[in-house]
């Protein structure tokens, strides 16, 4: 299937682009710039395939400050910027633009602070969902939201995403599990950091603002997450229905006497395995001839 359209490129940055490049390798040097084309098709696409786009150029900063430095430039000089995580989103939300660079944040993948007392965890937007999880698991810890990507996908992109999974029936998405987005900087270059390893913040909700934006707003450099301790048992529990609507139908039953599981995930076979089994039953129901 061949890619979608995708915006119709500025000209007039196309034409700079040997200039922006240039710029931005005195900001981030060494091979923290991708600006060959072989090189850029890595990037060309996240999860969602039907689009296919090459962007401007690819940066992979390592610093706080390098982000700052890249950001203040492309405001100043009219140039896009995508942020992205490792890729894995089905929305779209780091799909590159020919006119924009395309920051990527997967050289920010280091835990900077495990607080047990406090139950919270200091991270690099690059770590992922998974990683945060098995960090913790040796004191009996976990990270609760769980998207079916989360051995790949980086924690910095379940913020933008407000990610979540089959543990989120009972607690929460990305912005119930995130104590604040940490330090980030806004795309005027602004270095910013939103409140702390509390449950609340005065004034405006920035946390609820930030998370589930894809990158529009700031990008994240630092977050602090909550996790949870392990429940004492855990037990997985597989039951079949003759339908979609009963098995939905079981769920609602379940939730309205007061029993909140740890996750529900309903899985329908496809119509040719439905048929496949359908003739089987109907094989064995068939009378044994003698």
């Amino acid at each position: 299937m061949p890619g979608l359209k995708m915006p119709k490129a500025e000209e007039a940055v196309l034409a700079r682009r040997a200039e922006i490049v240039a710029a931005l390798r005195a900001i981030v040097p060494g091979e923290g710039v991708i600006a060959e084309e072989t090189e850029m098709r890595a990037y060309e696409t996240d999860a969602l395939t039907a689009y296919l786009q090459m962007p401007l150029v690819v940066l992979l900063p390592e610093t706080v400050d390098q982000v700052s430095r890249v950001l203040r430039y492309c405001y100043d000089n009219d140039v896009k910027v995508v942020p992205r995580g490792a890729g894995t989103s089905l929305s779209g939300g780091a799909l590159p633009l020919e006119d924009g660079v395309l920051l990527s944040m997967m050289k920010f993948n280091r835990i900077l602070d495990i607080d047990f007392p406090n139950r919270a965890v200091v991270t690099q937007p690059g770590v992922t969902n998974l990683g945060i999880a098995r960090a913790v698991e040796h004191e009996g810890f976990y990270y609760a939201p769980d998207p079916s990507s989360q051995i790949a996908c980086f924690i910095g992109g379940d913020i933008a995403e407000n990610s979540g999974g089959v543990h989120s029936l009972k607690y929460g998405l990305t912005t119930n599990n995130c104590a604040v987005p940490g330090n980030g900087a806004d795309f005027t270059g602004e270095v910013i950091r939103l409140g702390g390893k509390h449950l609340n913040s005065e004034a405006y909700d920035m946390l609820g603002l930030m998370t589930g934006s894809e990158g529009v707003l700031a990008v994240v450099t630092e977050v602090t997450v909550r996790i949870l301790q392990k429940p004492q048992t855990a037990r997985a529990v597989l039951v079949g229905f003759p339908s979609s609507e009963s098995a939905g139908q079981c769920v609602a039953e379940i939730i309205a006497t007061g029993i909140i599981s740890a996750g529900m995930e309903m899985m329908d076979s496809p119509p040719s395995m439905r048929r496949r089994i359908s003739s089987m039953r109907a094989i064995r129901s068939m009378p044994k001839r003698c």
